[in-house]
């Protein structure tokens, strides 16, 4: 008998109603040679220190560092997990062979080893990898099984990083909360790899504003035949050199001195990432990261889009022949796929660039159609469905025109954009379309001759310089990817991801453990650190626990792990010398700072 074990009930059910296991019993399907099994989630954790010895049961600063000398797993103490975890151990010790059906990540990998570790699992074991939940996928990924060994570096990955953060969290939250709460608290200073760094984001970004002091300017503009020109001076410091420029024109022409109209190209927007998904549902529909991973999660299970905990914006060249079926099959959207039937469609580097794809391609529709989509899941889909036929349209044409023009020798610049050929834009609303230029820059320019002149209308306006605005969801997220470092150009942004600190499926989990713990808190669409989050960071003098370039760097090191470039041991060891340098510091710090 070949036992399958899922990450979840109704995947297993999904895996089994197409293998042919169809006869239900406590804990599993069974029929056709199979029984499909399941676990909830994680059912093993790494063990807590007073597992290892009774000595670090109790905090105090003598107990650390707190080192096992070999990480062992338990079993999460719940009786649901406990009776569920003797059936999976039951059929394992039965079973000619296994087949690991965990979502096809490192998290998924971890889960099912770490259970297959505890249930000793001493037979064949074997890998199905799949990135939707379709028939078809399926009995593709059964076709095409794998050896488990072939994801050996995938485990690994996953064990280092649960052990790091164990050699972290454990560590460094019992060490701050002994030394730095004030003697009655009973408060727990919750310290983490990711955790902490992305709070110190926040922190940070609120001492900006807090300390922020406006500067006050003038900018000089005129209006000439309904169309408003600036400057080309810039910024006036004071308002006498600015007058002094404006009364030197104020009884002038204004005279047409340039014009010119340049052509160009707007590409589709990307595919998602889940990164890029949850900033999108977090600027449009205010969703926060968790409800985006948990709606994309649903749709996903209910067949009609892709693996969602994907770092990747690109798709695998296999992808592209199945394209025309999924375009088929995406019915409420007929208006636009319509046009694209018949036609070999575009294949470019933009979209498919197998160098890009690792595990996973970018979320999309699988073709599957279904009527029972919640609000929700309806929005969530439709952004992903417009993205994807998009890419297949052609490119948005525009010309831009930059008209020049000058008063008592002073130059002035406006700009307008017009749209030769929507291309991909007919399927975005303007507020839909995330590459759109602002109305100001799409408005299209009156014609204008040069030598043309004519009266105009100067005036001098005050401004102000404005704060740097507060996190929100989807910019704290892009804060993270990028590990704090503000990049709005694609390709670059693409680069650092290497760095970026988190991983896409676990920093909508960070950002909920900050409300939960009462470091932030979010008030409509901003995020404030609380006055907690705000000591808390403020007592942490150590650079390597709160910068999110070093912990960038941390996730780099996982990543090559991953592809079996850098060594799981020598990544432990990093992070062992690290956690004892840490308590070193702290440990001979004498100042009286405390949590306030």
């Amino acid at each position: 008998m070949i036992v399958c074990i899922a990450e979840k009930p109704s995947v297993a059910k999904e895996i089994a109603d197409v293998i042919g296991a169809t006869s239900r019993h406590d804990g599993y399907y069974e029929g056709n040679g199979y029984q499909v099994t399941w676990t909830f989630g994680h059912l093993c954790t790494l063990k807590e220190p007073h597992d290892y010895t009774p000595n670090w049961k109790n905090w105090n600063l003598g107990s650390l560092p707190m080192i096992p000398p070999r990480f062992g797993i338990k079993l999460i103490d719940d009786k649901g997990i406990e009776k569920q975890f003797k059936i999976i151990e039951w059929l394992f010790k039965q079973a000619d062979g296994i087949v690991n059906c965990g979502d096809a990540g490192q998290e998924g990998e971890l889960i099912q080893r770490w259970v297959m570790q505890k249930a000793g699992v001493t037979c064949p074991v074997r890998r199905l990898w799949i990135s939707s939940l379709t028939e078809e996928a399926i009995r593709e990924g059964f076709t095409h099984l794998q050896d488990q060994q072939d994801f050996k570096s995938l485990y690994e990955a996953g064990l280092c990083r649960a052990i790091g953060d164990w050699l972290l969290g454990m560590n460094a939250t019992r060490l701050y909360t002994i030394k730095y709460r004030t003697q009655n608290s009973r408060q727990v200073l919750s310290i983490g790899r990711v955790q902490t760094p992305t709070l110190a984001l926040v922190v940070s970004r609120q001492d900006e504003i807090d300390n922020f002091k406006p500067e006050q300017y003038w900018e000089l503009k005129t209006t000439y035949r309904d169309a408003v020109f600036n400057s080309t001076k810039g910024r006036f410091s004071s308002i006498e050199e600015g007058r002094k420029v404006l009364e030197s024109i104020q009884s002038q022409p204004f005279a047409i001195s340039s014009v010119t109209r340049k052509e160009g190209k707007d590409y589709a927007p990307r595919l998602f990432d889940l990164t890029s998904l949850q900033v999108e549902c977090n600027r449009k529909y205010s969703m926060s990261a968790d409800d985006t991973l948990k709606t994309i999660q649903s749709l996903y299970e209910k067949k009609v889009t892709t693996y969602p905990r994907v770092d990747t914006q690109f798709l695998s060249d296999d992808i592209y022949p199945k394209c025309p079926k999924i375009l088929e099959g995406l019915k409420a959207y007929t208006q636009f796929t319509e046009p694209l039937k018949g036609r070999k469609l575009p294949k470019t580097k933009r979209v498919f660039d197998n160098g890009k794809v690792t595990d996973h391609h970018a979320i999309i529709p699988t073709g599957v159609w279904s009527d029972t989509l919640l609000p929700n899941e309806k929005r969530v889909f439709d952004l992903v469905a417009r993205r994807f036929i998009a890419v297949f349209y052609p490119d948005c044409q525009y010309a831009q025109t930059t008209v020049l023009g000058e008063s008592a020798k002073v130059e002035f610049k406006t700009t307008g954009r017009e749209i030769l050929v929507p291309g991909w834009r007919v399927l975005f609303d303007k507020d839909k379309a995330d590459d759109a230029k602002t109305d100001d820059e799409e408005r299209v320019r009156p014609g204008f001759t040069v030598g043309e002149s004519g009266p105009h209308k100067p005036e001098l306006q005050e401004k102000w310089t404005q704060a740097p605005k507060p996190y929100t969801e989807a910019t704290l997220l892009r804060a993270m990817e990028t590990a704090g470092k503000l990049v709005a150009d694609e390709e670059l942004r693409d680069a650092m991801k290497e760095n970026g600190i988190g991983r896409p499926s676990t920093r909508a989990a960070i950002i909920e453990t900050l409300y939960k713990r009462g470091y932030m808190r979010k008030e409509k669409k901003n995020i404030f650190p609380t006055p907690t989050g705000r000591s808390l960071i403020g007592i942490i003098h150590e650079e390597l626990l709160k910068s999110a370039e070093l912990t960038g760097i941390w996730e780099k090191r996982l990543r090559e792990i991953e592809r079996g470039k850098y060594s799981p041991a020598q990544f432990i060891d990093e992070l062992k010398q690290m956690v004892t340098g840490i308590i070193s510091q702290v440990m001979a710090d004498n100042s009286s700072r405390l949590l306030q």
